[in-house]
């Protein structure tokens, strides 16, 4: 039997990466670690901008980061808001975008930690995925 995995270093990195975040107009920092099949962390941060369309979401920064960095299969990804803990929880989960970014690069059975609410899998979190082709 496989032992529960800890997220506890996934979550602290998470939520370091947070501390990081550029987000002078909502005020509200997220951070996100991604651990890839060969146990690298990629994290990121919220970056937002003036111009609200071109704001990334922290757990997109993450993947993109490691996808950059030639990582390919991740089982887990964690989501942080040291400023939450105020927060209704429905703001603390992930946006439609991520969901979907999240969606085509985790597999539907990996696992996604929302800081202060709980674990999912991909399927919960988005369980009709847009696929193109299919």
């Amino acid at each position: 039997m496989t032992p529960p995995f800890d997220w506890g270093p996934l979550l602290e990195q998470a939520r370091t990466a947070a501390l990081n975040a550029y987000s002078p107009y909502s005020k509200f920092r997220v951070g996100a670690a991604v651990l890839a099949a060969d146990g690298r962390v990629y994290t990121g941060c919220n970056i937002e901008s003036a111009s609200f369309g071109l704001t990334i979401c922290a757990e997109r920064v993450a993947l993109f980061s490691a996808v950059a960095a030639g990582a390919r299969a991740f089982p887990r990804l964690v989501v942080a808001c040291p400023d939450a803990p105020a927060t209704p929880a429905a703001l603390r989960m992930p946006c439609g975008a991520c969901r979907q970014v999240m969606a085509e690069l985790l597999a539907s059975d990996a696992e996604v930690m929302i800081d202060g609410v709980g674990v999912r899998t991909m399927r919960e979190l988005l369980p009709d995925a847009f696929r193109l082709g299919g």
